[in-house]
């Protein structure tokens, strides 16, 4: 059972280049609340590629993206936020603030996000919503991918850790997803879910708690096919 639940536990960040939101915390988490302050210290507003007509960047003052990144058409950007270099932001792409990217990160077509941090060579590619979520190193979301941040009757999110439950203090906390974690299609996971390092998790189930770095997560659901009674 997962017990480390500092941010050397989920990633290597000693080439992220924002690297300074996870030093001294204790729980992983708490990097999402430094996100405006983090924001806030910087010097937004360099853009260093080109904006094609039909992207809409919003608060232009307070949104900074690095060279090479590609922006298309029909991607929206609202400040503030931090975009690396060599990113992919796509047609429909929602970026809707409090947002830091490394490198080389992909947000998709229909790919919604906010509050959120996404180191080196993330994906959120396709028909994704990412709110209040950490992605790791070389994360992918496969399609259709939702990270829940908000439980139903609206109340802080508590941990079930192997030393008891741990309080995240966060009413909104979508996913802890460690570096090189893959998700299959179609998954959604519950709010205030951690996954380790190199975790795979298989499309279409619904999955929460804390899972283990080199698990595999999977449903034991069947398909069942029989041949159908003509009337």
């Amino acid at each position: 059972m997962m017990q480390d639940l500092s941010p050397t536990y989920f990633f290597d960040l000693q080439a992220y280049q924002h690297a300074s939101l996870f030093q001294s915390i204790n729980y992983v988490w708490e990097a999402l609340t430094k996100i405006d302050a983090y924001l806030a210290s910087l010097t937004l507003g360099q853009i260093e590629t080109t904006i094609p007509e039909g992207a809409f960047l919003i608060d232009r003052h307070l949104i900074t993206i690095g060279k090479g990144t590609t922006i298309e058409p029909g991607a929206y950007i609202k400040g503030p936020c931090y975009i690396g270099s060599n990113c992919s932001i796509r047609h429909g792409a929602y970026i809707r603030g409090n947002v830091v990217t490394g490198n080389k990160c992909v947000i998709g077509h229909d790919t919604e996000i906010k509050q959120a941090i996404l180191l080196d060579n993330a994906h959120a590619a396709h028909f994704a919503y990412v709110g209040d979520t950490i992605l790791g190193n070389h994360v992918n979301l496969g399609a259709g991918t939702k990270c829940a941040n908000l439980k139903l009757d609206n109340q802080q999110i508590t941990l079930c850790g192997a030393l008891g439950p741990v309080k995240t203090g966060l009413r909104k906390f979508g996913a802890i997803l460690g570096d090189n974690t893959q998700i299959g299609c179609n998954t959604v996971t519950n709010p205030g879910t951690l996954m380790g390092k190199d975790v795979w998790c298989y499309p279409s189930i619904n999955v929460g708690g804390m899972i283990p770095s080199h698990s595999v997560v999977k449903s034991e659901a069947k398909l069942i096919i029989k041949a159908r009674t003509h009337q």
